[in-house]
């Protein structure tokens, strides 16, 4: 007689990592932890090796990711260290926007304003907080050479940037991103963008010093760090005269 088959389903088979992501896993905790800072030294290979108990080449080839998806920086000749915002290599990392005659350079600011307020209920949902916690909105223009390119309209949870105001924005010459990352300890490590084309409206017009209803490019951009939890929500709308947006795809 046949044994009797069982109704339930089969029990999942458990989940295979091979053993370099899970050390990633480990130091990703531990840049999370701040173990490591932003422009600080990590442990060698081998002291990695060591503290984590596996092969040097494990540890290389988890360095190896992290260093691809710009959250470590090797070095040759003084190790790696932890990527931070204010390399001029990273920091047009998410600025997409290229000049059609050469390379992107420093573009002017223009804050328009910096306010405290309540999150309208979209930007709560992108932003994962609560109905009517408290963001800050900034808005602001970039220009090249003159010419205002972006439209910035830029949302962030209050929480984690407290003491932001108008005027230490205004103060700070560096990117943006660097001063979140050194004054607010808040590191954007990835982001989202939708990308659509739309007509400019009277007041985006104005700032941009384009004809109402001419083309604008709008790029919608959550940032996210450490545990993909969004930190960020831009708003920008693009003139593309004299510009055009570049990704790089693999």
């Amino acid at each position: 007689m046949s044994p009797p088959v069982s109704l339930r389903p089969a029990a999942p088979e458990p989940a295979f990592s091979p053993l370099y992501q899970q050390i990633k896993a480990l130091m990703m905790s531990s840049l999370q932890r701040a173990e490591w800072g932003p422009g600080e030294a990590i442990p060698s290979e081998t002291e990695l090796a060591v503290r984590f108990k596996v092969s040097q080449g494990t540890v290389r080839k988890a360095i190896d990711e992290l260093a691809a998806e710009n959250l470590l920086v090797r070095r040759q000749g003084k190790g790696t260290f932890v990527a931070t915002h204010a390399e001029e290599r990273v920091q047009f990392r998410f600025l997409r926007l290229m000049p059609d005659d050469g390379e992107p350079t420093n573009m002017a600011r223009r804050l328009i304003d910096c306010k405290r307020q309540r999150a309208p209920a979209e930007i709560a949902r992108a932003l994962q907080l609560r109905a009517s916690d408290p963001v800050i909105r900034v808005r602001r223009v970039l220009s090249s050479r003159g010419t205002p390119i972006v439209f910035d309209d830029i949302w962030l949870p209050a929480h984690l940037f407290k003491g932001l105001t108008a005027q230490r924005l205004a103060e700070h010459r560096g990117p943006m991103y660097s001063m979140f990352e050194a004054e607010f300890g808040v590191r954007m490590i990835r982001a989202e963008e939708k990308i659509r084309a739309v007509a400019a409206d009277v007041a985006s017009a104005a700032l941009l010093s384009v004809g109402a209803g001419g083309p604008l490019l709008s790029v919608e951009r959550l940032s996210l760090t450490y545990g993909d939890k969004p930190v960020e929500l831009r708003r920008g709308l693009y003139t593309t005269a004299s510009h055009y947006y570049r990704n790089d795809l693999s």
